[in-house]
């Protein structure tokens, strides 16, 4: 049966880069965020985002997704009421997107709130990739052009390092890239022979 390994980290740790280079070695990555992105977009959904949050959101039908993000960003109890309309979904289609991949012998799921969404409970593994906040900050701040403030209170927002390494099987600290690629191929062979 294929296993699924998860691989998560805060904003700006390279989780990105991580994955890209699980991808190289051939192995199936999903990126919960870029799915869940799409998925956001099919008619059903959007409907119940539109009936949960209402028609403001919404740019000639078009989903606002910084409006959203707005409204969201700072209310748990508005955020539990976006995940809960996209959350099932994603899981439904990771699933799906397993059993597509079923001859693989292990799958990546890369997702920013791995252990938020609980979602770690289908892993098998946990791989948690990390690098210092002032690393994160600016990578985050170049890559998209925000304030540091921002990016802060994104950090803020998530788990933090600890918390996530206390769950995880690996750390992997994404600082430089000949060592990130070395301590991939470390975790590669572990993974072949688990």
């Amino acid at each position: 049966m294929t296993k699924i390994i998860g691989l998560t980290g805060g904003i700006g740790s390279g989780k990105t880069t991580v994955a890209n280079h699980f991808r190289k070695a051939n192995v199936p990555v999903y990126i919960a965020d870029d799915e869940a992105r799409k998925i956001t977009q099919s008619p059903e959904i959007l409907g119940e985002i539109k009936n949960t949050f209402g028609d403001s959101i919404f740019d000639n039908s078009i989903l606002n997704r910084e409006k959203l993000s707005q409204i969201v960003f700072n209310n748990p109890d508005k955020l539990a009421l976006l995940n809960a309309i996209i959350h099932p979904a994603v899981r439904k289609h990771f699933q799906d997107w397993v059993t597509m991949h079923q001859e693989a012998p292990f799958v990546i799921y890369e997702a920013a709130i791995l252990f938020e969404s609980g979602n770690y409970k289908n892993c098998d593994f946990i791989i948690t990739v990390t690098a210092p906040v002032e690393v994160r900050i600016q990578r985050v701040t170049q890559r998209d052009k925000t304030t540091r403030e921002q990016v802060v209170s994104r950090i803020n927002a998530q788990w933090n390092d600890e918390q996530r390494i206390s769950k995880s099987d690996f750390v992997l600290e994404n600082t430089d890239a000949r060592t990130t690629k070395n301590e991939i191929d470390k975790i590669l062979k572990i993974l072949k022979n688990s």
